[in-house]
């Protein structure tokens, strides 16, 4: 039984791109497949897939640029299960001045933290990408 599914799957995409893989797979949740849609709409995957044969698995394809460097440079598990992490919308963490993103679980759903700030909500900080 996994405890912490969001550190996995962060934690999955983390080794995946320093062993330079074209793409990493992970248990499918709901939770999951939202977070990588957002990932996808910053652009730091190309894309990803859900499998719904049982057990439903997901395929992340990772980003590389010039010299097969990555889209992502950091990832960083911010609330776990044995200290929650909730933020306002007046202090929701600007992740390198801007240059990254705050991913954050609302009332009205998973969202970047920009658009968290836009629509005047908080909730719990799942994680920040750069």
């Amino acid at each position: 039984m996994m405890t912490d599914p969001i550190a996995d799957m962060l934690a999955r995409i983390r080794n995946a791109t320093i062993a330079r893989h074209e793409t990493t797979r992970l248990p499918s949740s709901k939770l999951k497949q939202r977070v990588a849609g957002i990932l996808k709409a910053e652009g730091y995957i190309e894309n990803y897939e859900v499998d719904a044969a049982y057990p439903p698995t997901m395929t992340i394809h990772l980003k590389y640029g010039r010299g097969r460097a990555s889209a992502i440079a950091g990832l960083k598990r911010t609330s776990r299960p044995g200290r929650r992490v909730y933020v306002n919308h007046h202090s929701v963490p600007e992740v390198y001045n801007g240059m990254g993103l705050a991913i954050l679980s609302t009332s009205q759903g998973v969202m970047s933290g920009r658009e968290a700030k836009q629509r005047g909500i908080g909730g719990e900080l799942l994680c920040e990408v750069w």
